[in-house]
């Protein structure tokens, strides 16, 4: 199965997981208005604006500047007419990202809220991965790109990436939102929730990664 979908009042989410790598690509949807963002192009594009087909999407949210999510940028941003968005702390890795997009349509800056219809949508910055990693938070739902994982926080293996730092980003995100919130994360068929991850991060201190 590589399709999920999760309901709220007013909202609706769905997931899809595509490419060779196994990325998570969300379409977050208000019921009320059928506005929609997506969060990560990763690969795959039709099956994406397929996906979206019932939503009138606002934009490409940007996790972060890894290639593999960005794969489907160019092809779901010019078939949809949508803009692109990224932090720009990650601009530099749109050079080794193979997209024609030299540059985002736009920024997303720590703590900016972007509505999507009815709903209010939150984007935190939450570096270590990638400097300019960013988390969206819609409670109960936590977007968190590759950050957070079942399991422990995202890869620091580049210069620019920092374990220490991508700690400090989950730690943050854990002691913010509540137990039941359910954690989104940018890989893999599983999600996790608050409650499950918050009582391993001095473990996943004391190991490195």
């Amino acid at each position: 199965m590589n399709r999920w979908e999760h309901r709220i009042e007013g909202a609706h989410v769905i997931k899809l997981l595509v490419g060779p790598v196994e990325n998570n690509v969300y379409i977050l949807g208000c019921t009320n208005t059928q506005k929609a963002v997506i969060v990560d192009a990763a690969n795959e594009a039709d099956r994406i604006i397929d996906a979206a087909a019932d939503y009138d999407v606002q934009a490409i949210l940007t996790t972060h500047g890894h290639q593999d999510h960005l794969q489907a940028v160019d092809q779901v941003s010019d078939k949809l007419g949508v803009p692109f968005l990224l932090n720009p702390e990650d601009l530099f890795l749109l050079e080794e990202s193979g997209i024609e997009k030299a540059a985002p349509d736009g920024l997303i800056r720590d703590r900016q809220e972007i509505e999507v219809g009815d709903l209010l949508l939150h984007a935190v910055h939450t570096p270590g991965h990638t400097p300019g990693s960013t988390s969206f938070v819609l409670e109960p739902w936590l977007f968190t790109g590759d950050t957070l994982f079942p399991g422990g926080p995202g890869a620091t293996q580049w210069d620019y990436s920092s374990f220490g730092q991508v700690m400090d980003s989950v730690e943050q995100l854990l002691s913010t939102y509540p137990d039941p919130t359910v954690v989104f994360p940018g890989h893999g068929a599983n999600d996790t929730t608050v409650a499950t991850e918050k009582p391993h991060t001095a473990e996943w201190r004391a190991r490195g990664w």
